[in-house]
């Protein structure tokens, strides 16, 4: 069993924690905000004060944060993970980023003599808690050798995708295409709705049909009546973040994007709609207000 230092204790943390504490291994959880590590505190973990000291003695360190720079700095900054982390561990991000500032910081940490990978996971907290969740791995792949047992205990389907920084440049498609599927499905039930056939028999027309997917099977039924949840599995502004990393890649790649672009306007018109704090999946709620609908 391993010692596993662990940044980050959000939503993704608060459910990745607990499965790499049930398959036997030592966690040490940190996190920017406090009052977050109650529960997992109950479950054994051990609170760390800084990311060095979550990683001092670590095998393995695993951060999710919220953005490129969070990354930078839990990794980088004063009292972060490479003030600590011994050249025979390896630290691997699991945020969803740009591959530029992932490489940048795998960079670093090479200058340094450790390593660094970048690990996404695909998936949400529900996945996740479900034991079905993806983690797809970027760098080194002697170092991915040594830490895919560690991996699986998060989920169980683990990939080696390539060198530094082209996992998380896996994820970023893989979230584009996530998010058009969901804003289709959106659009999709609105168009129905407009034309007479009742929101719930769509919804389940689609789930019934070759166009069902892991995601709408979960996410569909959010758009019926009362079954939004409070708490979104992912939010407007999370998602959006995403199409702007796309569409960022798009541009400094050449490749056409046009689907991202309109996913960033839907998201967009979420906002401007006052749905920015529901899960992403609100979209559907979008079209049917510009569908002249109550949404």
């Amino acid at each position: 069993m391993a010692v596993v230092g662990f940044i980050g204790l959000g939503d993704m943390g608060q459910v990745i924690v607990p499965r790499l504490l049930e398959a036997g291994h030592e966690v040490r959880g940190w996190n920017r905000s406090p009052g977050k590590s109650a529960d997992l505190e109950a479950l054994g973990m051990q609170v760390a004060q800084t990311p060095a000291q979550a990683s001092e003695g670590a095998d393995v360190v695993l951060s999710i944060v919220t953005d490129g720079a969070a990354v930078q700095s839990v990794a980088l900054g004063e009292g972060g993970i490479a003030e600590t982390l011994s050249p025979e561990a390896v630290y691997l991000d699991m945020s969803t980023i740009s591959p530029e500032v992932s490489r940048s910081v795998s960079q670093a940490f090479a200058e340094r003599g450790l390593t660094m990978l970048d690990a996404p996971l695909s998936g949400s907290p529900v996945t996740v808690r479900d034991g079905k969740a993806s983690v797809m791995v970027g760098g080194d792949e002697s170092a991915y050798e040594r830490v895919r047992d560690v991996l699986l205990a998060v989920g169980p389907k683990v990939s080696y995708i390539g060198g530094s920084g082209l996992a998380v440049q896996a994820k970023l498609s893989i979230n584009l295409l996530l998010m058009v599927e969901v804003i289709a499905f959106g659009e999709a039930v609105a168009l129905a709705e407009r034309g007479g056939v009742d929101r719930n028999v769509m919804v389940q027309a689609i789930l019934d049909s070759v166009a069902a997917s892991p995601v709408l099977s979960y996410r569909g039924p959010f758009v019926l009546e009362g079954n939004m949840p409070d708490k979104p599995l992912a939010d407007v502004p999370l998602q959006q973040k995403d199409m702007t990393l796309v569409l960022e890649q798009a541009r400094l790649l050449a490749s056409p994007a046009p689907l991202a672009a309109i996913a960033n306007d839907l998201m967009n018109a979420s906002r401007g709609m006052g749905f920015g704090h529901e899960d992403f999946v609100t979209a559907h709620r979008a079209y049917r207000r510009m569908g002249g609908q109550d949404a």
